[in-house]
């Protein structure tokens, strides 16, 4: 069996990873670390989970063993989808980086541009940033990339199927075209790598296991839902997530919860509150020094639910998770391999519950298609709690009226007479009085009809009249 001492890694990065605890490298790790450390192009496709990040940062360490940065001008950059992805790369770097003397910077969004310029300017080996902000700093000509000497594409089938592709492709050309490049994934769809043949050289692909396969520790199951009625569904979908919950029980020790819609992620993860589940939010909206607090807590075991869009599927390494309920059926079918993954790591057991209602089982199709197996249906738990989170409003009358009082009078003033009652005569209706013109109540003289004795002289002629004149 491979060990990471027959790598040919620094043996300041050994040290480093020996201290993680960890002494025997994944297959990924095995496989792409070496044509790595050989300074060949890398396409490294693997399940979530497996330790790609460690493949790529391991090697990037030693090969920037030797030599300095200058100001402005990084040797290495990393790229990321999201912010979280990225700070959790950077975190990586530092425990395995920490023996050498490397610098880094971490750009992504809402974080000060002043204290990142700082840090560029001071000159770093490694620079991990998200597209958006990274270019950013370069339209401000804060930053050079003509001394990159590796380049990292970290889950580049989500970088190029989100509409990163003009991005990616306007800070490949600003590299140098001798850069050594890697592309990671868990997912790596025949067109997304035609793709990646624009950017890689004759690269070293290694595939550890087939793309889109899904962890075998994962127990899996899917709830197919039905509301009684539309507009209930919503509520009663909330409420057959509790009872999923509650059915795990003690084995549910945490667990996040995906949303596809950030705005059913507040609303979901307030629904839980208010019925006494430990639960937060985290999507794209929030501010990013909230985000992070969210991640550190859930990490920390300070909170058990962690409700989020798919901001928090790819790529985040969160050890211990028990759980990972869909609470949608993914759009992409890709997604809901990164989002599994969140469980099931690092050889531990997980589990991973869906709810499907009607209109999704065309996604739930393209998901079993991807993964190329059936997931097992659940049934709806017994115990579904039969509480909504709203109340049922009153219903409304068509009309406003009050009810009229009952009368209090006394029989022999309300009974109608006991003889036939006299028929009166109609009288005729009363000529409606015309009213003067010129406005209400005032007199405007005698009525004029035509134009009285003011006609002039030649409207009295004739039409042949008038035409010999």
């Amino acid at each position: 069996m491979t060990k990471f001492t027959d790598l040919n890694l620094d043996a300041k990065v050994l040290k480093a990873v020996a201290e993680t605890g960890y002494d025997t490298p994944t297959p990924i790790q095995a496989g792409a670390i070496a044509p790595a450390l050989e300074g060949r192009d890398v396409l490294g496709i693997a399940q979530t989970g497996t330790g790609k990040t460690a493949a790529f940062t391991l090697p990037m360490i030693t090969l920037l063993g030797r030599g300095r940065a200058r100001a402005r001008m990084p040797r290495s950059l990393v790229l990321a989808p999201t912010r979280e992805l990225a700070a959790q790369v950077a975190e990586n770097f530092d425990a395995y980086a920490k023996y050498t003397k490397l610098s880094k910077a971490l750009l992504i969004g809402g974080t000060s541009f002043k204290d990142q310029d700082k840090i560029i300017d001071k000159g770093v080996d490694v620079l991990i940033a998200t597209p958006g902000r990274l270019l950013d700093h370069l339209e401000r000509g804060k930053l050079i990339l003509t001394d990159v000497k590796i380049m990292v594409v970290d889950e580049a089938d989500r970088m190029l199927d989100m509409g990163f592709i003009p991005d990616i492709e306007e800070i490949f050309k600003r590299t140098p075209f001798t850069r050594q490049t890697l592309f990671f994934s868990a997912t790596m769809a025949p067109e997304i790598e035609r793709i990646t043949n624009t950017f890689l050289s004759n690269p070293a692909k290694i595939e550890v296991a087939r793309a889109a396969t899904t962890n075998t520790n994962i127990k899996q199951g899917v709830v197919m839902f039905k509301g009684s009625a539309k507009p209930k569904e919503p509520s009663e979908k909330r409420a057959l997530l509790r009872s999923l919950i509650d059915a795990e029980g003690t084995e549910c020790s945490n667990a996040i919860i995906f949303c596809n819609r950030k705005s059913d992620v507040d609303i979901v993860a307030k629904s839980l509150n208010k019925y006494g589940y430990d639960a937060a939010p985290i999507h794209g909206d929030l501010d990013q020094s909230h985000r992070t607090r969210t991640l550190e807590a859930f990490r920390d075991d300070k909170l058990r639910f962690l409700v989020a869009s798919d901001v928090a599927a790819r790529g985040l390494d969160i050890p211990a998770v028990t759980h990972v309920f869909n609470f949608d059926v993914p759009s992409h079918a890709e997604d809901y391999v990164h989002r599994i993954g969140r469980t099931g790591r690092a050889g531990r057991s997980g589990t991973a519950i869906m709810i499907c209602v009607p209109r999704d089982e065309k996604n739930l199709d393209d998901v079993e298609r991807l993964v190329k197996e059936t997931i097992p249906r659940l049934e709806v738990p017994n115990a579904a709690p039969a509480a909504t989170d709203t109340e049922e409003k009153p219903k409304r009358t068509r009309s406003r009226r009050k009810p009229a009082a009952k009368s209090e009078a006394k029989p022999d003033e309300t009974a109608a007479p006991t003889g036939k009652a006299e028929e009166k005569p109609a009288e005729p209706p009363k000529p409606r009085e015309e009213r003067p013109r010129g406005g209400r109540g005032r007199d405007n003289g005698p009525k004029i009809i035509g134009m009285g004795e003011d006609t002039p002289a030649f409207i009295a002629l004739s039409f042949d009249e008038r035409a010999k004149i």
